[in-house]
């Protein structure tokens, strides 16, 4: 069973993106209103306005959605409980319950369970808007010991990434103008045994992923 998230544009921040454009919109018309009636003056500042509202809310947006299902990392933060559970050689079942409720049920094949996330690091100038370093679980797959099982067995991934319109991630690759803003993007990952019953803690750091036995397990 999956309890999924609210889409991308009801995050709080893509509707407050939303609304900032609709009144840099209006703010335009009202301006093109103003000229028509011979009043420049007035038409001048409400399109400067609605501009600088509309640039506003565009970056906002970009922002907003390019994260969204991205967590704010302050230190070692617990990620997800995760239950291992044997169904076969080579095969088991993982099941991940997030701090927010959200579970996830899994049937993986491997020898050892494997999870990695993206991690978001922002420029000093970024963070005077209050932005933080922040992380996004990507991927859960099934991971053998041997290459050569690599090679040849039956290979089980699943994305754990929000769905979302682009990933600010992927798109700093491809934007260099955005290196004034993102300071450094990369993937972090851990993996841990899985061929007995096992209850795990999945914690993000500073270093990054840390798969660890749960405590009284």
């Amino acid at each position: 069973m999956t309890i999924n998230e609210a889409p991308w544009f009801q995050s709080p921040a893509a509707i407050g993106a939303a609304v900032l454009l609709l009144i840099g919109v209006l703010l335009v018309i009202a301006g093109a209103t103003a000229l028509f009636k011979g009043r420049p003056l007035r038409c001048t500042l409400r399109t400067l306005s609605g501009l600088v509202l509309a640039l506003i809310s565009v970056l906002l947006g970009t922002v907003s959605i390019g994260t969204y299902g991205y967590k704010a990392l302050t230190s070692d933060e617990l990620v997800a409980k995760i239950e291992i559970r044997p169904s076969g050689k080579q095969s088991f079942d993982a099941r991940l319950v997030y701090p927010d409720g959200r579970a996830d049920i899994f049937t993986l094949s491997g020898d050892e369970i494997y999870i990695d996330a993206r991690v978001l690091k922002w420029q000093p100038l970024a963070t005077l808007f209050g932005l933080r370093t922040m992380y996004e679980l990507d991927r859960v797959a099934g991971r053998y010991r041997s290459v050569e099982d690599e090679r040849n067995n039956p290979r089980t991934i699943y994305s754990l990434g929000a769905a979302k319109p682009f990933d600010l991630f992927t798109l700093r690759r491809g934007a260099a103008s955005l290196s004034r803003f993102v300071d450094a993007e990369y993937g972090s990952a851990a993996f841990v045994a899985a061929d007995k019953a096992a209850n795990l803690e999945l914690s993000v750091t500073a270093s990054g992923l840390i798969l660890r036995s749960k405590p009284g397990s």
